[in-house]
């Protein structure tokens, strides 16, 4: 077979972008996902479903901290802009109210049902509703931190680069998990059965090609256990970013895959967890 994508054939496009490929039980890895979120509902204050939006999906979960005033962690779940969900994302919730800070899980629309063109519309507009309700929901605007894993660190850039709200200028930093930048492979891959990217929505909806000056403060992270692509992707934006003067800090965390590295992000002893308190203080 020619090559699609750089040296690479369908195929090997396809395994590039398939995180499953480095893990041995994706099932199990997926379920520390579900069994740590249902944790923190069970055992911490949650407000559900709190609407951002008037699309049906446009849903985020909020964990209060204990004291006004307080930082905001909010995370964006990945799952390849298809699977996933905000249930699945308050595993790092306790880790963050231990230390005063309020925890936001965005929810938004799956593909195929949702278009990626709106699905990034969603995240967008879960961020801009965070800030309007700041006072209301007992925390600092100047101090909302932004993070997202795989597709939800795709989803979060794109928040950070929200033309309309001037998000940039307002979240205090993000850290971006094993994230896709360029879409231009994900368009040529079995990724997009599901996204139906043509090369223009790749490439506006691509970080990694849109104008990156100003972005806060970025902990731009990708597993010790991952492709070869998900790594160029690492490489490239924050080499991006970095140019554009953007205060970046980069880290591949020794022992970790795809899945399993977003559950550090709010454990102060790993090396994630270590980052994001050094850079963001909370």
């Amino acid at each position: 077979m020619s090559p699609v994508y750089r040296q690479f054939d369908r195929a090997q496009l396809d395994v590039e972008y398939s995180p499953s490929s480095r893990v041995a039980d994706l099932a199990a890895e997926l379920a520390a996902y579900t069994d740590g979120s249902a944790a923190a509902h069970a055992a911490r204050t949650v407000r559900r479903d709190l609407r951002y939006g008037a699309q049906p999906p446009e849903l985020l979960d909020f964990f209060p901290a204990a004291a006004p005033g307080a930082p905001l962690h909010v995370f964006v779940h990945g799952g390849y802009w298809q699977e996933l969900d905000k249930a699945d994302s308050a595993f790092a919730a306790p880790d963050f109210l231990d230390r005063g800070t309020a925890f936001a899980a965005v929810g938004y629309g799956l593909a195929p049902a949702w278009p990626l063109d709106e699905i990034v519309a969603q995240v967008r507009r879960a961020v801009r509703w965070l800030f309007a309700h700041a006072a209301q929901l007992g925390v600092d605007p100047g101090r909302v931190y932004l993070s997202g894993s795989s597709a939800g660190a795709h989803l979060a850039a794109m928040a950070l680069l929200d033309p309309e709200a001037g998000t940039a200028h307002r979240i205090a930093g993000a850290a971006l998990l094993s994230g896709v930048y360029d879409l231009e492979p994900i368009a040529l891959s079995y990724v997009n059965d599901a996204l139906g990217l043509d090369a223009g929505a790749a490439r506006r909806n691509s970080p990694l090609h849109l104008p990156l000056a100003g972005l806060p403060p970025l902990v731009i992270a990708r597993g010790e256990y991952e492709t070869t692509e998900f790594a160029r992707q690492q490489d490239e934006f924050a080499a991006a970013a970095r140019a554009a003067g953007v205060p970046v800090q980069t880290l591949v965390a020794a022992g970790r895959n795809h899945f399993d590295l977003p559950l550090d992000l709010g454990r102060p002893e790993s090396e994630l967890g270590a980052a994001v308190v050094e850079r963001f203080g909370s």
